[in-house]
């Protein structure tokens, strides 16, 4: 079959999304460096620790996540955060180093801002 695949009636055609909104700490101290292009990027890992629904039941959820702020204001954001920051961080994903054998992933941030998350 050639052509664009059908849409079942009263289906909604959307692009493919790609958004990811999380809050959590920083386990340590951003790392800032500017790329070979002048373009400034501050790198650091954030862990997200929640209670979410799923199925019914309740279920702990603990992540760690490696976050890229890159570009003027946004990566001098990430600089000054220090580590044990609560932070809210709003990006897409992306494979984390195009070299890399491995696939692994990696939060862009478009957005951080400073929270104070509940105990």
């Amino acid at each position: 079959m050639t052509g664009s695949p059908a849409t079942a009636p009263g289906a909604r055609v959307v692009s493919p999304a790609n958004e990811l909104v999380i809050t959590g700490t920083l386990v340590e101290a951003p790392q800032k460096r500017t790329t070979p292009a002048g373009i400034p990027i501050t790198r650091f890992i954030l862990e997200h620790r929640s209670e979410q629904r799923e199925a019914g039941q309740a279920r702990r959820v603990e992540c760690r996540m490696r976050v890229v702020a890159a570009g003027s204001p946004l990566a001098d954001t990430g600089a000054a955060l220090v580590r044990g920051a609560q932070v809210r961080v709003r990006g897409f994903l992306t494979r984390a180093g195009y070299r890399a054998p491995e696939l692994k992933t990696e939060l862009h941030a478009l957005a951080i801002e400073p929270v104070e998350l509940e105990s």
